[in-house]
């Protein structure tokens, strides 16, 4: 495992899971999984289809039970979560279906009655901005013209913690480095925390400041991103090396054989601490990562 940024829960968490699984029909979706995020956090959570992404946003959020483990949001176990600690939270859906039968304008005035701190002058502008017409029922819109209503209806919230479960994927580039843009000002000006899931790399890149990668259906690395290419690091090993035991190494993420013989390791280390010894090995060979690097060589 790397190097885990945040290695425990604390009542000032905005949303965390302790040691969280999930079996669908006796297969593991997610396993011993455990995650805090902190006020003030844009956390990208990064892993390719089918990872568990969804799933552990849904548990997260107190919209689907865990087999084990425990979710809380703003200090309440996520399943029992209070009008007020729901309404702290904009939500948008990998695929925001809901409401499909109303028109855009009904559906942000219905639900804007729920919340104390909606800003309709803000739900208005952004539709104009967006070219997303008021009086459309949102059944007929593309998806990413309901991507778009949906993170509208989300951010007209004000939350304080605001989840969005790819909210890029239905976009074409141009639209989505617009949604990626509010994203960050929205942090920025209210000081909104942000917990957002992607495969897209670039798009995680251009907004988050910790990036937790979750792979084989638990977590394998949680990081500042800032400090990734100093505290993981791709290390090969020559074929025949006596100096790589058969069992993991510290701090040991992935381990691939190539087809020369030789083997190929994600290494992780905190922040300002020694590599593993192997690294000084005869013919072994350090080489920084960036997060393209390291998703490609972890997921592969």
């Amino acid at each position: 495992m790397s190097a885990v940024v945040h290695t425990g829960m604390s009542s000032d968490d905005y949303i965390c899971g302790d040691r969280i699984t999930k079996h669908y029909a006796g297969q593991a979706v997610l396993r011993d999984v455990s995650l805090s995020v902190a006020p003030g956090t844009v956390l990208g959570l990064i892993g390719r289809n089918g990872a568990g992404k969804t799933t552990l946003i849904r548990i997260l959020l107190g919209l689907e039970q865990p087999s084990r483990g425990r979710a809380f949001a703003f200090g309440q176990p996520s399943l029992g979560l209070t009008d007020a600690a729901k309404q702290r939270i904009g939500y948008v859906a990998q695929h925001p279906d809901a409401f499909a039968w109303m028109h855009v304008s009904d559906m942000l005035e219905f639900v804007g009655r729920q919340y104390p701190r909606w800003d309709g002058k803000f739900a208005e502008l952004s539709l104009a901005r967006w070219k997303i017409p008021p009086e459309r029922r949102l059944a007929s819109l593309s998806p990413g013209e309901r991507q778009r209503v949906a993170l509208i209806r989300a951010l007209a919230v004000n939350p304080d913690l605001l989840v969005l479960d790819e909210p890029a994927a239905a976009l074409d580039p141009v639209a989505r480095r617009d949604l990626l843009r509010e994203i960050v000002a929205r942090a920025a000006e209210s000081g909104t925390t942000v917990f957002f899931s992607t495969h897209i790399v670039s798009d995680l890149e251009r907004v988050a400041s910790r990036v937790v990668f979750l792979h084989d259906h638990r977590i394998v690395v949680d990081a500042v991103l800032d400090d990734l290419a100093e505290t993981h690091a791709r290390l090969s090993v020559p074929a025949g090396s006596a100096a790589l035991p058969a069992s993991r190494i510290p701090g040991e993420v992935s381990r691939r054989p190539q087809p020369d013989g030789s083997i190929t390791l994600v290494i992780a280390r905190s922040r300002g601490a020694d590599w593993p010894g192997i690294v000084t090995a005869p013919g072994a060979r350090l080489d920084a990562l960036n997060l393209e690097d390291l998703f490609i060589e972890v997921a592969r």
